[in-house]
Parts: structure tokens; sequence; C-alpha cells
């Protein structure tokens, strides 16, 4: 494939300062993982923000991609996340070293509770956020973690851990796509200085076809795809889609900061939202 101009991202400004890349490369279990995309993400297009996790079982893969991509260190954005089976205060500082080690890395830029309950036998949810938030309070004092967050948090949720903890999360990471638009909590993430990131972006390909989607694509000369990572951008979520063609890390990132979506398109997206999620809902996890 032909090489492509590198470009530098737009930030967000987390409440603890650090600027946060507002756009990004997912890396899930969901369509595949191909590692050499991953790198030609990072190194070819510029690519800076990088998300995954234990439970997507890519650490080592990625490991090899920030080794052999020539991007030092600082300049990346590397997301990991706690999975709920590690839950608790021990176990939880457990597996972020593990996490490190595996990622080839000596800090993350954040760490996140992948999920608000969790999975040990027996364990209370509340308490066992707690617990997990508190070792990753820790791991953010001593410089081990530049930010941290959590994802897939309601407002209850993040209600809760405001109440037993001591750092309100930088970072809240939620299923965001024109058909999953969650304005309370988003509005809740704003009011107590919450950075709001969205994943599936493309609802795993359901938005593709959606006709005013395809009517806004032919409208601004875009790719489907396009509208719906340039809308996400618009209304203010860190995003982070995942490809794993060459060709749709191009689609995706180099063309997003180039065209703007009038308000009244805008509006459009947004009535598109009926509620349905794409992966996990975890409106019923106490």
């Amino acid at each position: 494939m032909s090489s492509v101009q590198s470009w530098s991202c737009p930030t967000m400004k987390l409440s603890n300062g650090l600027q946060m890349p507002i756009l990004g490369i997912g890396t899930s279990q969901v369509g595949g993982f191909c590692q050499e995309t991953v790198l030609y993400a990072v190194r070819d297009c510029g690519i800076r923000l990088i998300d995954t996790s234990k439970y997507n079982g890519f650490e080592v893969k990625l490991a090899e991609v920030f080794r052999d991509c020539g991007v030092p260190r600082s300049d990346l954005w590397i997301t990991n996340k706690l999975w709920p089976e590690d839950y608790g205060y021990e176990t939880a500082k457990k597996a972020f070293q593990k996490s490190c080690s595996q990622v080839g890395v000596e800090y993350l830029d954040i760490y996140m509770l992948h999920w608000p309950g969790t999975m040990k036998p027996g364990g209370c949810n509340r308490e066992q956020r707690a617990e997990s938030w508190r070792a990753l309070e820790e791991l953010y004092e001593e410089g081990l973690c530049r930010s941290i967050g959590v994802s897939n948090f309601k407002i209850h949720h993040l209600e809760q851990l405001k109440e037993d903890c001591s750092v309100v999360p930088h970072v809240n990471q939620v299923e965001y796509h024109p058909y999953q638009l969650p304005n309370k909590l988003i509005e809740y993430c704003r009011k107590e200085d919450i950075a709001f990131q969205g994943y599936s972006p493309l609802a795993k390909g359901q938005t593709l076809s959606n006709p005013t989607i395809n009517e806004l694509a032919h409208k601004y000369g875009r790719t489907p795809a396009q509208i719906c990572i340039r809308w996400s951008i618009q209304n203010g979520a860190i995003t982070i889609p995942k490809s794993t063609k060459k060709e749709r890390i191009v689609e995706n990132y180099q063309v997003i900061f180039g065209f703007s979506l009038e308000e009244e398109d805008m509006e459009n997206i947004n009535k598109l939202h009926d509620g349905r999620h794409v992966s996990w809902d975890p409106t019923n996890v106490e």
C-alpha cells in the first residue's frame, strides 16, 4: 500500500491536565486482530492512542508493535484495563504489573476498571470496585499510571465510586454510536469533569447501511464510516474505531479533521438513537 502522510491528532484535556488524543485505534476480539495493521497505524499514519485490555489477549503482540514502530514511548498513549476476575486491592496491583510486563512498558497512560461488576464468587460489586479503585489510585500517585479511568460505568456506578474513593475517574469509556447516545451519562461526565470516550462508533457495522448515514455520506463526499466517526468526535467524545485493514485505517483517520458536519445533520444523526447495544449492557449491574 502506498505511504500516507502522518498527521497530528487534536487532544482533549483531562481533569489532571494531561492531553489525551481525541482519536485512536481500538483492539478487540470481535472482528479479529491484525498486528501488521496496528503497526501501520502507529508507524505510518501517526496514530498515538492505542486501546487494549487483558481480556482481548493482544498484550504481547502490541509489545512487538511498540518495539518496532520507531515512535518514542513518551509520544504514545497506551490504554489498558483491569479485568473483573482481577478485582480487589492486591490482585489489581499484580494484574497491573503483569499487563505492563506483557505490553513491555514501565507505565501506562491510563489504566481502567473494565466493567462495573466483579467476577469473584460472592464478591460485592461496590466493594470490589472500591478496593480495585484504591489500588489504581495508588498506582496513579506512584506515577505508574499517568491517569486512571473506568469503562462501561453508568451514573450510579460513578456516584458510588465518588463516595467511596478519593480520585474521580479521568475518563469513562462506554459504547457510543448513533444508536446508543447516553445523553444523561454524557451530561453527568461533563458536570464531574470526566472525559467521555466512546467505543464501537460504527455499531459494529450496523450504521453503515443506515439511510440517513448514507445520505450524509453522499452529501459530504465521505464514507459512512467517516460520517459516524466525525459525528462522534464532533459530539466531544474521544473515539477509538478499530479495523484489521490498512485501507480502513487510512479511511477512518486521514480525513476526519478535514470536514465538519452541519448542526442540522448532527441532530439528524442524534435522532437515530434507539437505545440498542451492540456490546455489553451494564445497566442492571448494581
